[in-house]
């Protein structure tokens, strides 16, 4: 893998478990940046510049004039900064443009980013060096209007879209691939906004003020690329239009269609699959493995020593690597106790086995790492513990759907259909844009075909979900 050289740093050369990242050459001259904005009525103005206050390690630019105001409104300006760390951004302010879109999705949460950054396990020594960004109102006393996570990274490790033909080729041709800016939730690939958005905001007119902004950074630190995954499908509309380009993936997510029970679920499927899962449950039943749901008051360190040396033990096998850091699960459960489910199974000695990390949103539960102990070796245990514990939980809390983590076409035969996922990136060379939107035109196209043929393989007796299910907005 190709990782950026010492020579293109001034200022800062980062070590990681995967390379060195290097950080643009340091300026703390502030870059004014202007393009038309709009914000909403309530906020009885409208905007037409944003001043971009740059981050300490961006390159500054001169300074250009906003537009005038309209005749009919009033200017006002909207500071757009950087910040190196989670912790320089107040909880509540962050949550409150997290739960702009009406959903709690827990990966976006402040204190999931910070249990991520005070483990050291998206910190700037493995590789992830945090700039996240933000979108204030102007004047004496700023406000928080939107913010976005944003790292700058010297791989593409721990991502779950795949670029790393890109690098190759920016190799053969010359450049340089990394460093690169990446939004995401490191190492997990749950859909859900990228562009958190506060509700009383103009959301689609501050959206477009934060995408733009997105593609000013990239261009002022002289990055590769900007990265946008598992965003939503009106994010990755939006950022369309101010410059990036747009990207489809495939997962699998169950849907609850009104069950009430996991037998009302199973009632929709074919009678071979129903049949086939039954088997699948019965055999593990009849393991004499007991199997728990932890949440909240009722998980004890012992259990997280347990499930950390699963993921250990997991991560060990062939192109595996233990990203999360063992304090990662203390903080999680400090920090957000009742957004986890752990699944654990354990022997007839009380002994934990095998256990399933889930998280729980307000509409979905998001499966995330799986683990057993060394030796474990019940056949379907891991179909039990992430899949169908996870759809009985789904259905007991009334939630809408699960997202079981990347990849896994037989996920399909247990109830898990083909669902679209969106990604967006951004070239500031018009060139390398050129060659990866050629890629991404003949990859939409077996994108298109993959999903119709999986379609087919559908396990239900008349799809309730219509087969494929694009994401929720």
């Amino acid at each position: 893998m190709q990782h950026a050289s010492s020579t293109d740093c001034a200022r800062h050369t980062i070590s990681s478990r995967a390379g060195q990242l290097q950080v643009p050459p340091s300026s703390r001259e502030q870059k004014t940046c202007c393009c038309s904005r709009k914000l909403t009525r309530k906020l009885k103005k409208r905007a037409n510049g944003h001043a971009l206050h740059a981050h300490p390690d961006l390159e500054a630019s001169p300074a250009q004039a906003a537009h005038p105001p309209d005749t009919e409104s009033e200017e006002m300006l909207l500071n757009l900064s950087v910040v190196r760390s989670i912790n320089e951004v107040d909880a509540a302010e962050w949550d409150a443009c997290a739960l702009g879109s009406g959903e709690v999705n827990p990966f976006t949460l402040h204190s999931f980013f910070k249990s991520l950054e005070d483990s050291e396990s998206a910190v700037r020594q493995t590789g992830w060096l945090p700039q996240h960004v933000l979108l204030k109102t102007g004047g004496a006393a700023p406000q928080l209007l939107a913010c976005c996570p944003l790292y700058l990274k010297s791989h593409s490790y721990g991502e779950y879209v795949f670029d790393h033909s890109w690098a190759g080729y920016f190799s053969r041709s010359g450049q340089k691939y990394y460093p690169k800016l990446q939004s995401c939730v490191p190492f997990t690939p749950a859909t859900g906004n990228r562009l958190l958005v506060r509700p009383e905001a103009y959301a689609p007119a501050i959206t477009k003020a934060l995408g733009k902004g997105l593609t000013d950074i990239a261009d002022q630190m002289g990055v590769s690329s900007l990265h946008m995954t598992f965003n939503t499908e009106p994010e990755w509309q939006a950022l369309g239009q101010v410059g990036f380009l747009k990207r489809n993936g495939i997962q699998y997510h169950w849907q609850n269609n009104g069950y009430s029970t996991f037998d009302d679920f199973l009632m929709d499927m074919k009678q071979s699959k129903r049949k086939n899962i039954r088997q699948e449950r019965k055999h593990v039943k009849n393991s004499g493995l007991k199997i728990k749901r932890l949440s909240g008051d009722t998980l004890k360190p012992h259990h997280w020593d347990a499930f950390y040396n699963f993921y250990i033990n997991t991560t060990d096998k062939k192109w595996g690597s233990a990203y999360l850091t063992r304090d990662f699960f203390d903080q999680l459960q400090a920090s957000m106790p009742d957004r986890v489910l752990l699944v654990m199974a354990e022997d007839e000695s009380g002994t934990a086995v095998a256990g399933a990390l889930n998280l729980i949103g307000s509409r979905a539960l998001f499966g995330r790492n799986w683990g057993c102990a060394w030796g474990c070796n019940v056949k379907f245990l891991h179909f039990e513990l992430c899949y169908y514990q996870a759809i009985e939980a789904a259905i007991e809390m009334g939630l809408d759907r699960v997202e079981a983590g990347a990849q896994g076409e037989h996920k399909i035969q247990r109830g898990y259909v083909p669902s679209l996922t969106y990604s967006s990136h951004y070239f500031p060379d018009p060139t390398m844009k050129a060659v990866v939107n050629n890629f991404l035109q003949r990859e939409s196209m077996q994108i298109d075909y993959t999903l119709e043929a999986l379609t087919l393989e559908a396990p239900f007796k008349s799809n309730p979900a219509s087969n494929t299910v694009d994401m929720p907005m």
